[in-house]
This record gives C-alpha cells, structure tokens and sequence, in this order.
C-alpha cells in the first residue's frame, strides 16, 4: 500500500510523520484490500487539522478530517473517525473480545 503524508503551511515533525505512517498501517487491517492512503495535516489561524483519506478496493474512498489544538489530537480525531466508518463497512464483522455469544 502506498503512504504518502504531507503538510500544508508548515512542517511536521519527523515523530508525528512515524506516528501517522504507523495509524495508516492499523487502519488498513480493517479496509478491504487497500491501496493507498494520503494523511495531510494543515494549519490555518492557530487550529491544526488533520486529514485521512484511505482507498480501498474498488473504487471505496474513506475520509475523515479533524481540527484541534495540536497535529496529533487532531491526528487521533480523525483516526477514530475513520475507525467508525470502516467498522460501518466491514462485511465480516469481527467478533470483540468480551462480546456476548449467542
């Protein structure tokens, strides 16, 4: 799968790039058959935000965006945006540990 992450009006550093780099590689466990993924973090008037857009197979494009005071809260928001999303998706749910069996 191919990562790219990038930065508007400012750098990032190079944990958070590791950081982010390592979230995407989580999140593709749960798509089906990804192949690319584009994390952009951006700041504007003091509010980091940070985008995650993930492909998947044909043609499923997953988005999820997040502000808040720091790229990596703002990181966290968007992964657990786009965890619910996926999870909304997934054809074969997976079973949770300590969930009821009936």
């Amino acid at each position: 799968m191919e990562t790219m992450i990038t930065a508007r009006h400012g750098e990032i550093a190079d944990i958070l790039r590791t950081r982010a780099e390592r979230v995407v590689e989580r999140l593709a466990r749960l798509a089906v058959r990804p192949t690319a993924a584009h994390v952009t973090f951006d700041v504007d008037h003091q509010r980091s935000t940070a985008e995650i857009r993930l492909v998947a197979a044909r043609g499923a494009v997953h988005v999820a965006s997040a502000e808040a005071a720091d790229h990596r809260t703002a990181l966290d928001r968007a992964v657990a945006k786009l965890r619910r999303q996926l999870d909304k998706t997934d054809p074969n749910p997976r079973r949770r540990a300590g969930s009821a069996r009936r």
